[in-house]
């Protein structure tokens, strides 16, 4: 018996795995959603500080695209120079290591 496809085979099933456990919990969510953390960390520091929400203001003032697209094409474009940050150090230490 070869065993010539067995990390293919482990890693479609741990992906098979992830997916089905994924679907399961998300299914049997009753309770709120999670607004993230930035909602859950401002609400944990007014509640302990006794600052309403309302009265706290950053120190430094953010701006806010003008629109959901706008947010949504901004962060595509970080994710697009993640990326290629990314695959530029990998790509670097591929030729390092074929050059060696």
């Amino acid at each position: 018996m070869s065993f010539k496809y067995t990390l293919e085979i482990i890693t479609i099933i741990a992906i098979l795995g992830f997916c089905a456990l994924f679907l399961c919990t998300n299914s049997t969510m009753n309770g709120p959603v999670f607004a993230g953390s930035d909602s859950a960390g401002s609400g944990l520091i007014a509640r302990l500080s006794g600052i309403p929400l309302e009265n706290f203001k950053p120190l430094i003032s953010q701006w806010h695209p003008p629109s959901g697209e706008i947010e949504s094409c901004l962060f595509a474009f970080q994710a697009a120079v993640g990326g290629l940050m990314v695959g530029g150090v990998f790509g670097f230490w591929i030729g390092q290591k074929k050059k060696a």
